[in-house]
């Protein structure tokens, strides 16, 4: 693990705090679905350079990290427990259950209360913990009664497996169906300036005070290239559209999470840059005609 960095240094503490399953943690995460190879399988080209990215992360003041079982597939799980093991006590390292990956981009639900437990446990063994502090279903399945599927996360916390349960790509209904079984602790869509299917459910966690994670943030990447529809404002204000895009949600509500994830190191410090960047009323509101 890297020495402990000046404060100076940690540029990720301008984004602000949140508490989630019961750790203060800064606003802008860090998504490592990248950190393992093309189409999100197999090895990364460097494993090292992963694990160096993962630290300058933490360097930078990053210390919610947002990772899942079907990454690599686990490899991702690896790599973090390389860099990172043992773990800050500030930092708060999460995963998902509930999805299977067969091949690049091909993935499925999978929900079985039997499948979820098998995940849980085996992500406890590749990050080399006793307890995951946020557990997440990483996809409702269809096939699988959603009771059972939260039902058996319960089972899991109230063993002491796991701290907190989080949800992802869930409507509102199955947030208060979910909340009448067991406390939820975040969810986590897909959002970002040019997607926002999710309004109601950003709104609703809002007023229900709930963590939303949002992954996918610059629109897989399509926010931070040159011709991007943030290019413009990015060049009046001396930043980047990845930095404009981020900034926009964290000022969009004060419990937006947003989690890029990136292999490269000087994306990793833009991205992490974009924490000191204050957009005003008349650039948030350009931003906000910018429909999904």
């Amino acid at each position: 693990m890297a020495e402990e960095q000046p404060l100076r240094n940690r540029v990720n503490h301008a984004s602000g705090t949140i508490e989630i399953a019961g750790k203060t943690v800064h606003r802008l995460g860090f998504g490592a679905m990248r950190l393992v190879g093309p189409g999100v399988w197999g090895e990364p080209t460097s494993r090292d350079a992963s694990v160096q990215l993962l630290r300058r992360a933490v360097e930078l003041g990053v210390d919610f990290i947002d990772t899942a079982s079907v990454y690599g597939p686990h490899i991702s799980e690896e790599i973090i427990r390389e860099a990172l093991h043992p773990y800050p006590e500030h930092v708060l390292i999460t995963t998902k259950g509930g999805q299977t990956q067969s091949g690049p981009g091909s993935y499925a639900a999978l929900g079985r209360p039997e499948y979820l437990r098998q995940e849980c446990v085996l992500s406890m063994r590749r990050l080399g913990v006793h307890h995951i502090d946020l557990y997440q279903l990483h996809q409702v399945d269809p096939a699988v009664p959603f009771e059972d599927q939260i039902g058996e996360l319960k089972s899991l916390k109230d063993e002491g497996k796991i701290g907190a349960i989080g949800l992802n790509e869930v409507t509102v209904d199955q947030i208060t169906a979910a909340r009448e079984i067991v406390d939820i602790a975040s969810v986590q869509n897909q959002y970002s300036i040019t997607q926002r299917k999710h309004e109601d459910v950003l709104d609703h966690c809002t007023r229900e005070g709930l963590p939303f994670i949002s992954w996918f943030p610059l629109d897989i990447g399509a926010l931070a290239r040159p011709d991007s529809p943030l290019s413009g404002l990015a060049a009046q204000t001396g930043t980047t559209p990845a930095q404009i895009a981020l900034a926009w949600l964290l000022a969009r509500a004060e419990n937006m999470v947003p989690i890029p994830g990136t292999a490269s190191m000087p994306h990793l410090e833009e991205n992490i840059a974009a924490a000191t960047v204050r957009l005003d009323p008349a650039q948030i509101a350009e931003l906000n005609a910018l429909a999904g």
